[in-house]
């Protein structure tokens, strides 16, 4: 028969690790996609030529991988002496990075809009801010909306690397009693059972929304 010496008190801790991956996510989805509506207008109002700055320092977020951008954000705030502490750093670079991807997510939700529909609204006299209210802003939502939740867990396990920064999240958590009680294999099966049962309810609740917006209902 199975046993462990896992005890409660150490799966309460795996639950707190998930509370603070749950936190850094929040604020880091929360934050890079506010962000992200801002840059996406911007870079669809502005057109590629004028929005060239924001567009490479968009694309150095995309392309430089997560842990280095951790890293260098620590060290940056520590030579600027900001006095940012592990969770704020982890939030402030997660978000930029959210914001990248999330950039485009507007962009391109923005830019699949159709013109004549665009063009049927300001001939009936709608302002440029009553068209990307009322017209553009749910049709781009509707779009945008599967590659949002898809960018929002992808983040969530992203978080996992706030570790080298110091968090205790979920994985360090696991990590933390894989050392202590050496039996990996049924602490990181938890582990995943704790992110699977924390991702879940957003990926049904994604899909819920997608078919209750679907034009074709």
């Amino acid at each position: 028969m199975f046993e462990t010496a896992m005890t409660w008190n150490d799966l309460l801790f795996l639950l707190r690790g998930a509370g603070m991956t749950l936190a850094v996510t929040a604020i880091a989805v929360t934050g890079g996609t506010v962000l992200g509506i801002l840059f996406g207008i911007l870079r669809f109002q502005a057109g590629p030529y004028w929005s060239a700055p924001l567009t490479f320092v968009l694309d150095v977020f995309r392309s430089v991988p997560l842990l280095i951008q951790l890293v260098l954000g620590n060290a940056f705030q520590a030579i600027a002496k900001l006095g940012w502490g592990p969770f704020t750093t982890s939030c402030v670079v997660l978000s930029l990075y959210t914001a990248a991807y999330c950039t485009e997510i507007v962009r391109g939700s923005i830019e699949a809009v159709p013109p004549t529909t665009r063009r049927a609204a300001r001939s009936l006299g709608l302002t440029w801010r009553q068209d990307m209210t009322s017209i553009v802003a749910p049709l781009a939502t509707r779009i945008a909306l599967p590659s949002w939740i898809g960018l929002t867990l992808g983040v969530m396990k992203d978080s996992a690397l706030v570790l080298w920064l110091g968090l205790i999240e979920l994985l360090r958590a696991s990590q933390i009693l894989v050392t202590r009680l050496q039996e990996p294999l049924f602490i990181l099966l938890v582990c995943g059972a704790i992110y699977f049962l924390i991702s879940f309810p957003i990926a049904r609740l994604g899909g819920h929304l997608e078919k209750r917006w679907s034009p074709h209902d």
